[in-house]
């Protein structure tokens, strides 16, 4: 069986845009796109995905218990910049009902930021300068909290605007009072 060749399509200035990735990317995983180039996404393993479910679990369900927002997750695309234009496909992502009212759905494409939180899960092909630069990212765009989860140290990392980010190690506790009243939960939940 042939498989087809995706050819992105470019603007004029040789970018894609925003607009054009959702149309022929929005529905595959694996691919994002930072600053008007196209980006392939290795598929990361299971770990990855145990960490991903175990982060969507912790949090999701504090998120519903206390009826605060919408979640996310499974690479759902976030509008993170415009010309050049930047889409990303979080790992997991929270949006308040103050920042969007339980009646308002959310749209059936990419996520526009304001956002409360985006929790990325680090891959074996990321590096460090990577996922610094997805949060960073993310935090331009209207993000207010970035957890970035590393199963190969089993540590959290927490961005915020206009602060340097903060590591949690195995032992310690995450808390995220800010954007999830009342929620603490040792790191180490996310990687048993």
């Amino acid at each position: 069986m042939a498989t087809a060749t995706l050819t992105p399509p470019v603007a004029p200035t040789g970018l894609m845009t925003g607009d054009d990735f959702l149309a022929q990317y929005g529905d595959r995983t694996g691919y994002e796109l930072v600053k008007g180039h196209l980006k392939e996404i290795p598929m990361p393993g299971a770990i990855h995905g145990h960490v991903c479910f175990k982060a969507s679990i912790v949090i999701g369900n504090y998120i519903l218990e206390h009826k605060l927002g919408w979640a996310f997750m499974n690479d759902t695309f976030i509008r993170t910049r415009t010309n050049p234009d930047g889409v990303r496909g979080a790992d997991m992502a929270f949006v308040s009902y103050s920042t969007r009212a339980a009646d308002n759905p959310p749209p059936a494409g990419a996520l526009i930021p304001p956002l409360e939180l985006v929790v990325e899960v680090r891959s074996p092909s990321d590096s460090i300068n990577d996922m610094t630069a997805k949060a960073t990212e993310y935090l331009d765009a209207g993000v207010k909290v970035v957890v970035i989860l590393d199963p190969q140290t089993d540590s959290a990392g927490v961005f915020r605007p206009d602060e340097l980010p903060q590591r949690f190690h195995n032992g310690d506790e995450l808390k995220l009072d800010d954007i999830l009243p009342g929620f603490a939960v040792p790191v180490a939940r996310f990687f048993a």
